[in-house]
């Protein structure tokens, strides 16, 4: 299609506030913002070492809520999400994974009646080694009292399902820049125009593939895997002499961002899922930073995204940085690991003939 035909970020935006003629344009207006700052960055990372931002000095080094050592990269687009968003008067407030508590909207600006919670840089790991790292970015409705009175947003208000949330989406900072966005009516995906400074919809109504010969997952954990995960990873490893019948490759770029957006165009499945390698966290993935945004694009293009247990969106949030497991994908896929979960497990082996006070008694 010729770039004149082609609509760009905010016609879309358009066309889906026309299907609800009581809406003023906030959220659209919000959502640019937002991708503002994800242009923003996206120029900062491909401008990588050359560009004196990447190495800001008294910045980075320091370790964050989640326990990681922050790069910084990571603080400079936390700032850009920040300083983006805050002045718009469409929010209530915000929340970032790189920071303890929620952040006020300052009071020199109006207040606003949604939520932005958002992974300013997922993936920064891989900055050294010029890997694909993106941001994600949620949006939620601020609780009603909250709109009333203007009072400052706490914890709980963060606190709501991924069912509730408005929109959501990542920006992908890749050999092209791509903004993937759903309001709630499917999946668009946007690669942005470096002579314009837009970003063009390329991508429309996308839908991840219902059948995959792909998996993503870190096979360097397999002696910490729950049994119904082994089983199905060692299904996908036996390829066509076993019980699938076929041959399946397995992914892992340990960029989240990419490993969404590799399943969202081709199909496949990825599995973060709970362990035992560390028996006090439920899971690796913050559930609001990511699971939530990244379950509700998936949902909204077919596919699926679960816990193996229960379906994410469906989750109630006990805390802000919230982890838990994460299996997404094309539907068959994620439906066959929750069976997996939900099947018994083998039954125990009978007990030798001489087990501990067997035969012979005290």
């Amino acid at each position: 299609m010729p770039l004149s035909q082609r609509w760009t970020l905010t016609r879309y935006l358009i066309e889906e506030r026309r299907r609800f003629p009581q809406a003023i344009g906030d959220l659209n207006a919000l959502i640019l913002d937002v991708s503002l700052a994800c242009k923003a960055i996206a120029r900062i990372v491909a401008f990588g070492a050359l560009d004196h931002g990447m190495s800001l000095p008294g910045q980075g080094g320091s370790v964050n809520v989640q326990g990681e050592v922050q790069k910084p990269l990571d603080v400079l687009s936390n700032e850009i999400f920040l300083r983006m968003n805050e002045w718009n008067g469409h929010l209530a407030g915000m929340a970032s994974e790189e920071m303890d508590e929620p952040r006020q909207i300052p009071d020199a600006y109006t207040r606003g009646k949604y939520l932005l919670v958002f992974d300013p840089l997922d993936g920064s790991s891989n900055i050294d080694v010029n890997v694909s790292v993106g941001s994600i970015f949620s949006i939620l409705r601020a609780p009603q009292t909250v709109v009333d009175s203007g009072r400052d947003v706490t914890e709980a208000d963060f606190l709501q399902p991924g069912a509730t949330q408005v929109a959501a989406g990542y920006a992908l900072y890749g050999p092209t820049t791509m903004f993937v966005l759903t309001v709630g009516n499917g999946v668009a995906g946007f690669t942005l125009n470096p002579n314009l400074g837009e970003f063009v919809l390329t991508h429309k109504n996308i839908q991840v593939p219902a059948e995959t010969q792909e998996f993503a997952i870190n096979s360097s954990n397999t002696r910490f895997w729950e049994p119904p995960v082994k089983r199905y990873v060692d299904e996908c490893l036996a390829g066509k002499t076993g019980p699938r019948g076929k041959d399946f490759n397995m992914r892992w770029i340990a960029s989240m961002v990419a490993e969404a957006h590799r399943i969202l165009m081709r199909g496949g499945v990825f599995m973060y899922p709970r362990d035992t390698k560390d028996a006090g966290k439920p899971g690796r993935l913050r559930l609001l930073y990511e699971a939530n945004p990244i379950g509700f694009v998936m949902e909204q293009a077919g596919g699926r995204a679960s816990t193996g247990r229960q379906p994410v969106l469906g989750i109630l949030p006990a805390a802000l940085h919230q982890r838990i497991g994460l299996i997404f994908g094309s539907r068959s896929e994620v439906e066959r690991i929750e069976r997996y979960h939900q099947e018994p497990g083998p039954s125990e082996a009978p007990p030798p003939l001489f087990a501990e006070r067997g035969l012979f008694r005290a």
